[in-house]
């Protein structure tokens, strides 16, 4: 089965192109990532299986103009895998939010679209980029079967006390306000992945995964099920991110629109897109350049990257607390594969408990699968590669063969 994977981001949409035949059994046919999505310069990349990578500097203003130039590469007539888009024989989708609505992936029907909807009010940023996927290629691909995998549906094992606010409890009652979490396929994924690899039975297990990226989040997960994590009711909720502000004081808020005379459209959009690294910077919102701009010295950068590794350790001490100890601890996502020295700082950290950090093995470990910890380390701490879409991918064949069946 032919199957497209879109996963949008805030600011990115990655795609992989899959011949699935069984959950193990895969072709890799084509991938890519549209980066920098809403920024002056974004850029777009395409990698056939076998081919050569090609790499595109120019604007991609939304996520619509990302999916167009999507589907042009994979039909493209030098370039492209596919004699046509009608090649194509399902589509699977990465949702950030489904509420209570969802525990697992669904096939893709307006019923399941106006609920999508509905939690574009708890996830802003990616909800109305994933509808504007869907909607395209509906468009495009009319009768080719779409399923939705949701990044909150393996969170909803945690327990009502660790997903409840102390806010007067009609608000959940009336409005289902409580705590959601984000990027659960990612946190499954590299879980049973990195048990594998350390040689730990995720049956019998504490796992506490940290997914760092534009976006970013830590859970805490016991025998495979996930107890606590840190995004909330949106993924606003947690640690500092690239345009998120990540945990506030809630009266921070309203001070705040007071004094500026904002709505609250417009205060929403300063906590969701132009805080987090931008708004701390003053200048970007991506990682890559904060590294640099720190290299060189801005004081600024310095100040947003020490307060990633400060989030991301407080994070991950609360949930070796709440979970009475850690077997091993994951990093993943692209600035969690990428970032040695993000590692380094947070690992430093955690030594009082017997994790023995290897320097040389994270120095090396640069977006590959590696254990950096040393072989006497009571927490085993990895390097985990995550891979979103062959979660999707799995869940969109097993989905499509079943309406056959």
């Amino acid at each position: 089965m032919i199957i497209l994977v879109i996963n949008c981001g805030s600011s990115s949409i990655k795609y992989q192109l899959l011949d699935m035949k069984g959950d193990d059994v895969y072709t890799l046919i084509a991938k890519g990532i549209v980066e920098k999505i809403g920024l002056p310069m974004g850029i777009f990349q395409y990698a056939p299986a076998g081919g050569e990578k090609l790499v595109r500097d120019l604007p991609v203003p939304d996520h619509k103009v990302g999916m167009q130039l999507v589907l042009e590469a994979l039909t493209d007539k030098e370039h492209g895998v596919l004699a046509s888009i009608e090649d194509i024989e399902a589509v699977g989708h990465r949702i950030v939010h489904g509420g209570e609505y969802f525990s697992g992936s669904a096939l893709v029907d307006e019923d399941v679209l106006k609920k999508i909807e509905i939690c574009c009010d708890f996830a802003p940023l990616h909800n109305p980029a994933h509808l504007l996927g869907i909607r395209a290629v509906q468009h495009v691909l009319p009768s080719v079967p779409q399923v939705v995998t949701f990044d909150t549906a393996y969170h909803q094992t945690m327990p009502e006390y660790a997903y409840m606010y102390a806010l007067p409890y009609e608000y959940y009652e009336k409005y289902r306000v409580r705590r959601y979490g984000a990027h659960g396929t990612s946190h499954q994924f590299v879980a049973y992945k990195g048990a594998k690899f350390c040689g730990i039975d995720i049956n019998n297990s504490k796992i506490i995964t940290c997914h760092i990226g534009n976006g970013s989040s830590v859970s805490a997960i016991v025998n495979g099920k996930v107890i606590d994590t840190s995004m909330g009711f949106t993924p606003l909720e947690g640690m500092i991110m690239g345009t998120r502000v990540g945990n506030v004081d809630a009266n921070v808020i309203p001070y705040i629109m007071k004094k500026e005379n904002l709505t609250p459209d417009q205060m929403t959009e300063i906590i969701n897109k132009k805080s987090g690294f931008l708004g701390l910077s003053g200048k970007t919102s991506d990682a890559r350049e904060m590294d640099a701009l720190a290299v060189a010295g801005d004081p600024k950068a310095k100040l947003v990257l020490k307060k990633l590794s400060f989030d991301l350790i407080k994070n991950v001490g609360m949930y070796v607390a709440e979970m009475n100890g850690v077997d091993l601890i994951v990093f993943t996502g692209g600035i969690g594969e990428h970032n040695s020295r993000l590692r380094r700082r947070v690992c430093e950290n955690f030594t009082y408990m017997g994790l023995k950090f290897d320097y040389d093995a994270n120095a090396d470990a640069f977006g590959n699968d590696a254990l950096i910890s040393l072989p006497d380390s009571k927490v085993k701490v990895a390097l985990i590669t995550t891979d979103e879409e062959l979660v999707i991918a799995r869940d969109t064949m097993h989905i499509v063969n079943s309406l056959e069946d």
